[in-house]
């Protein structure tokens, strides 16, 4: 069974504990580092501004979106990211928690449908 690493227990703190629920059920199927958790807002500025987001106000400022990658982290290999997407969707469908993940932004299963592919990110759909 894997476990968080100490830095990506750090980057979970202040996401919300549903969320955290459901990554923390991922992480004992399949061996994942959290990217990043609660942002402020100059930093989602940030990234809207190199166009790595999409939107100004970002459920990452809530604590109800979180960045994370399977480890080791392979950028070229999208079928493991899309793996772990629907290992997500599924967890999160079991516990009743409804999810949005950034390789099937619409949830329809269909991820080359994507306007913005954003293969990391999870976010809470309320």
């Amino acid at each position: 069974m894997y476990r968080f690493g100490k830095r990506s227990r750090e980057r979970l703190k202040g996401v919300n504990p549903e969320l955290r629920f459901v990554l923390n059920e991922l992480i004992k199927i399949m061996d994942v580092t959290i990217i990043e958790g609660v942002r402020s807002q100059e930093r989602q500025d940030e990234l809207v501004a190199k166009g790595a987001s999409k939107t100004k106000y970002s459920k990452h400022i809530e604590g109800k979106a979180v960045d994370l990658a399977p480890y080791p982290i392979d950028w070229d290999d999208r079928d493991t990211f899309h793996y772990m997407c629907g290992m997500l969707r599924g967890i999160a469908h079991v516990m009743k928690i409804p999810v949005r993940v950034g390789c099937d932004w619409d949830s329809d299963g269909q991820t080359k449908d994507n306007n913005f592919d954003d293969l990391v990110h999870i976010e809470l759909k309320s």
